[in-house]
């Protein structure tokens, strides 16, 4: 049995369980203990260095990184297909899933701190939402053309591109950021939300909401601590959050990535 480290928040976790799920493969899921304390122990820690979900357990090995996990399942469970079968169709759907866990997840991401972890509050905050929401646009008007006039990225059928996508647009809808209602990117989202497998991945996220109401008041007292990596530290900076990074360095509920051991 195919085992996932996890959290149901995780736009990368859910990109993997949908993937998992269109191709009929039985798994379970579990989320580590500790998970964003910045010192979760166990089995976690040794299979991913980054100390982030997902990590899958399959065959005798542990794979951390979710494009990596979905290169797997894609080798190792071919039917059916997520990947297109022409060469430049492939890499355009995984140019849209770069596009998406970089500078997507980021925005989203950031969008979490304000909102559930209280990072920026008053003007700060309300500046930094505005500047979001046009990041968002921008996206998604981005996406909307690279769909064009086909039901899915990758054409006739739902794939890599839209399951790499609709994490990241269902995320951003969640804080007040959908498409356009009836644009054509509201309409992929609304069959995409259709399909059990993004369902099931979106109402687990929906489950763990709930449990957000009170992690503002961790992160205060330095028992959580959240990963500022690469683009995500590139965006708080860029949209005005400098003063939150500070802030966070000096209390100790800030993290960047350690190096393997």
């Amino acid at each position: 049995m195919i085992e996932l480290l996890e959290h149901p928040l995780s736009p990368y976790a859910q990109k993997v369980k949908i993937a998992l799920a269109e191709k009929g493969v039985p798994f379970t899921v579990r989320t580590p203990d500790a998970i964003g304390s910045g010192a979760t122990p166990g089995d976690f820690r040794a299979a991913s260095p980054r100390g982030e979900v997902p990590v899958l357990f399959a065959d005798g090995g542990a794979i951390f990184d979710s494009t990596v996990i979905l290169e797997f399942i894609e080798d190792r469970f071919p039917t059916p297909p997520l990947l297109p079968a022409e060469a430049l169709a492939r890499a355009r759907a995984r140019m849209l899933e770069e596009v998406c866990d970089t500078h997507y997840e980021a925005i989203n991401w950031g969008l979490s701190e304000i909102n559930y972890f209280r990072r920026a509050e008053g003007a700060l905050a309300e500046t930094m939402l505005a500047t979001a929401g046009e990041q968002i646009g921008r996206l998604n008007a981005w996406l909307e053309r690279q769909l064009g006039e086909a039901d899915w990225f990758g054409g006739e059928t739902f794939g890599w591109a839209d399951l790499s996508a609709v994490p990241y647009v269902q995320g951003a809808a969640g804080f007040g950021f959908a498409p356009a209602a009836g644009s054509p990117l509201d309409a992929w989202l609304q069959r995409s939300r259709a399909r059990p497998s993004v369902a099931a991945a979106f109402e687990a996220a929906r489950d763990a909401v709930k449990a957000m109401t009170a992690v503002a008041g961790i992160v205060e007292a330095g028992l959580f601590k959240r990963q500022y990596r690469d683009h995500r530290l590139e965006w708080m900076i860029r949209s005005g959050g400098i003063d939150v990074v500070l802030k966070g360095l000096e209390r100790g509920n800030i993290r960047f990535n350690d190096e393997p051991v």
